[in-house]
């Protein structure tokens, strides 16, 4: 094309078309393209002498005159944000280009002194009245804007002092969730219910700012309880503890602990913290705390009842018995009499720290309930023994042993001093020859916990597959152990 304004607009389009339909995919080879262009467009335009330094030619000639100063300024502004992808491409770290503020501000700043260098040499206008004026037109914004200035000022600082990045869960202006935006306006925080909640940039900088995501392993989960203040402090922090020592899904290191945190004419105030390193099992260990600490409070004989309200008589050791027994799972058919003749058969022992309840090769005919304390249950697997889970008061294991007299598959070893309740399986056979619809009730709940029989390697080798099989194969096994005829 001999004619070089042809030859600029055709470049011009060139460009235009990679920039909008984002080709090619890479952004690198996107703007080393793009700047190849600019540099013929910019050897173009001197050669002919189209400087963008000077007016432009042609006066006698309007509309040549016209397009060769849109080819001027497009030089300009072209270059403007050419300039900034550039910078932004060598000089900001990787989390920096989704964080778009330092990018709007150097953009604008660029963008503002191109504008101002086209008016002045490409066409020609007196620059000097045109700050003035400008000047006076910023103060009148300036103050129009005044709080979206303060956003900008203080997303600068944000940036510039890095209290969060893209990403982290943080905490600002009581406002908890997960860093998806930072601009120049504003932060945008996806909360644990879904939702965006934007703080502006100007409310982030004067508010106390929570990282949970610093050090990026490390998370404390606290938990706060209002205990009466007629129980002694020592029996409280003995059973909170014993619950810390109940959740292995905790860090070792730092340990958890729990400590008294204030007391008052009403209640004493207690706390119980742990340590994960994954913000996303939060919630799922901060219930687990609060069900364990209620359950061992529980079992140290600690009421849990409202402040101000009368304590209840304590319950006798037949009555706390029956209780324990009708938190398992397998006999929650049986009746109020039914539970109080087979809790008379509960056997308590007593095992002290570190002490094996039931190697991994035992074959148990019994029931074990635990009423305190905290057990731990390894498999052997090729790499040695792993825990798998750990039982705490109210939990029972041995369920498929005293039923069908399967065998428990694991090593059961004590963390803390338990005491546990045995049910032998001659104990429950009178039961199940006078009721045999509660056996088969029993059957029906231990063949829905397909996972637990799993665990404890008693699926039958032929049936796997359907729950009714499971179901028929326990029954089977029920009614050959404790001698059923039906």
């Amino acid at each position: 094309m001999k004619d070089p304004l042809v030859a600029g607009l055709v470049l011009i389009a060139l460009d235009v078309v990679l920039w909008r339909l984002v080709w090619p995919r890479n952004d690198t080879v996107r703007l080393l393209l793009r700047l190849v262009i600019f540099g013929v467009f910019t050897a173009l335009l001197f050669g002919s002498g189209l400087s963008p330094f000077a007016t432009a030619p042609w006066p006698e000639s309007p509309l040549r005159h016209l397009a060769a100063q849109a080819l001027g300024v497009v030089w300009w502004l072209d270059g403007a944000r050419l300039l900034t992808l550039t910078l932004d491409a060598l000089f900001q770290r990787r989390d920096w280009h989704r964080e778009r503020l330092f990018q709007d501000v150097l953009g604008a700043v660029v963008f503002l002194a191109a504008i101002v260098a086209s008016l002045a040499f490409v066409l020609g206008l007196p620059v000097s009245g045109l700050v003035a004026t400008s000047g006076a037109l910023a103060i009148v914004l300036g103050l129009a804007i005044q709080s979206t200035l303060s956003d900008v000022f203080a997303g600068i600082v944000l940036n510039t002092t890095e209290p969060y990045h893209i990403g982290n869960w943080v905490s600002v202006d009581d406002v908890e969730g997960k860093v998806m935006e930072m601009n120049w306006r504003a932060t945008h925080l996806l909360t644990s219910q879904g939702n965006i909640v934007i703080v502006p940039n100007s409310v982030a900088a004067k508010a106390k700012i929570t990282n949970n995501s610093r050090p990026s392993s490390l998370h404390g989960v606290t938990i706060t309880l209002e205990i009466s203040p007629e129980e002694r402090p020592a029996t409280v922090l003995g059973a909170l503890e014993r619950a810390i020592a109940g959740i292995s899904t905790v860090m070792k290191d730092p340990a958890p602990f729990a400590l008294v945190k204030g007391a008052s004419t009403n209640s004493i105030q207690y706390q119980v913290t742990a340590y994960i390193d994954d913000m996303a099992r939060k919630t799922a260990v901060n219930n687990a705390l609060y069900d364990l600490c209620h359950r061992h409070l529980a079992a140290a004989g600690i009421e849990l009842r409202p402040l101000g309200v009368p304590s209840q008589p304590a319950r006798d050791v037949a009555s706390r018995r029956q209780r324990l027994l009708s938190q398992v799972e397998l006999f929650s058919t049986l009746q109020g009499d039914e539970l109080e003749a087979l809790s008379g058969r509960l056997s308590r022992h007593e095992y002290e720290p570190d002490q094996i309840v039931v190697a991994s090769e035992d074959v148990t005919d019994y029931l074990m309930i635990v009423e305190s304390g905290v057990l731990s249950v390894s498999v052997d697997e090729s790499g040695g023994p792993v825990e798998t889970t750990r039982l705490g008061p109210g939990d029972a294991i041995g369920e498929a042993g005293v039923l069908a007299g399967l065998p428990v598959q694991a090593q059961i070893t004590t963390v803390t001093r338990t005491v546990i309740y045995r049910l032998d399986k001659t104990d429950l056979t009178p039961f199940l020859q006078n009721r045999p619809e509660i056996g088969q009730n029993m059957c029906r709940l231990l063949s829905e916990r397909q996972e637990s029989i799993r665990k404890l390697g008693v699926a039958p080798e032929a049936s796997k597959d359907t729950e009714w099989s499971v179901f028929e194969w326990l029954r089977e096994g029920m009614r050959k152990l404790h001698e059923l005829t039906t």
